[in-house]
C-alpha cells in the first residue's frame, strides 16, 4: 500500500526481455536501503525488487502489467517516479493507493499557469463512474486531486514542488500516464453492480 507521495525518482538504466517479462533495471539514490522482496511503486505500479547492485536495483514486470501501465514504453535514460510502501504508524498525506494500474491516459494538453502547470488528460470511459469532481486519482504514482471532469476527460493543476520532482515535468501532450482510480471509489461501484 501506498499514498501517492514520492518518494524520489529514479533513472532508467537497462530493460531487457526475459521471455514475457520485462526486467528493468534502475539507479537510485534509495536502491542501498532496498531489500529483495520490498515492494516499490513504479509510476504507480507496485513492483517487487529482485536484485540490488550498489545504487542500482532490478525489478520484473509481468505481461498483464506491460498491457495495463506504460512501464514497456521505459527506455534507458528516463526517469520514474518511485514510493516504497506507507508505514501504517505514520500520517497519510496523499490518499491510500495500492500500486495496481487500471489503464492508461493520454496528456491532451499541459499549460503553465506563472508558477503552476495544468495538464488535462483523456481516459477510457468505461471508467468514468469511478471519477468524482475533486476526487483523488494516481497518476504515474501521483496523488491528486482531479476537477473539470467528464466522463472521458479530467484536469489536474501542479504545484512547483510536484513539478519539479516527480517525472510529470516530462509529460507532453500525446505521452502516455498510468491511472489508478480511488479504491474507495471502486468499492461503492462494485457494491452497486453487485445490488443492481
Amino acid at each position: 500500500m501506498f499514498t501517492g507521495i514520492i518518494e524520489t525518482l529514479g533513472e532508467v538504466i537497462a530493460t531487457r526481455q526475459e521471455g514475457g517479462n520485462l526486467v528493468i533495471t534502475i539507479q537510485s539514490a534509495i536502491a542501498p536501503e532496498l531489500k529483495v522482496d520490498q515492494s516499490v511503486s513504479h509510476n504507480g505500479v507496485c513492483l517487487t525488487v529482485t536484485h540490488i547492485e550498489g545504487n542500482t536495483f532490478n525489478t520484473t514486470a509481468v505481461t498483464e502489467t506491460l498491457q495495463k501501465t506504460n512501464l514497456g514504453l521505459l527506455t534507458p535514460g528516463q526517469k520514474v517516479n518511485l514510493e516504497r510502501a506507507m508505514v501504517f504508524n505514520g500520517r497519510i498525506d496523499g490518499h491510500l493507493v495500492q500500486g495496481h494500474v487500471d489503464t492508461v491516459g493520454t496528456c491532451v494538453s499541459r499549460e503553465s499557469q506563472d508558477g503552476s502547470w495544468l495538464f488535462r488528460f483523456r481516459y477510457p470511459a468505461a471508467f468514468a463512474g469511478l471519477m468524482v469532481e475533486k476526487g483523488s486519482i494516481c497518476l504515474n504514482g501521483i496523488s491528486l486531486t482531479v476537477f473539470d471532469v467528464t466522463t472521458e476527460e479530467f484536469s489536474v493543476a501542479i504545484i512547483p514542488y510536484t513539478y519539479e520532482f516527480t517525472n510529470i515535468q516530462y509529460i507532453n501532450p500525446g505521452d502516455t500516464i498510468n491511472l489508478e482510480f480511488d479504491i474507495l471509489g471502486k468499492y461503492v461501484a462494485r457494491q452497486l453492480a453487485v445490488r443492481l
